[in-house]
């Protein structure tokens, strides 16, 4: 199989993702992390506790997907990144949401405010 081919395997496996590895991709977008500072951006979006029973699983589920890399920081600590792929993943879930989306100029506004805002931030 070409590598253009296990990219496009791997995006359409993402696509069947739940919302919360999706949710996990996109905070590792951000920079690399250990598990609990994960667990802390996701209890920060959800507004509510995130138990370690949800959480390593399926950061296990998205290793195992190739979309997650795991590397051991110290004896305790595991950090996981985005690979190329789960990076692809997130930008195909961003392409679909906009497509979706923006249908007036008025939308296509409003999406640039958002990137323009994250910009400044």
């Amino acid at each position: 199989m070409s590598e253009a081919q296990v990219e496009a395997e791997a995006v359409s496996i993402a696509r069947d993702l739940t919302a919360f590895q999706q949710n996990i991709l996109v905070i590792l977008s951000e920079e690399a992390m250990y598990g609990l500072a994960i667990k802390r951006e996701l209890e920060s979006y959800y507004d509510a506790e995130v138990n370690h029973g949800r959480l390593y699983p399926n950061l296990d589920d998205l290793v195992e997907m190739d979309l997650v890399e795991k590397s051991e920081l110290d004896k305790r600590t595991n950090q996981y990144a985005l690979t190329e792929t789960g990076r692809k993943a997130v930008l195909d879930r961003l392409n679909w949401v906009v497509d979706k989306y923006v249908v007036d100029d008025d939308r296509a506004a409003d999406v640039r405010s958002l990137v323009d805002a994250s910009l400044d931030a």
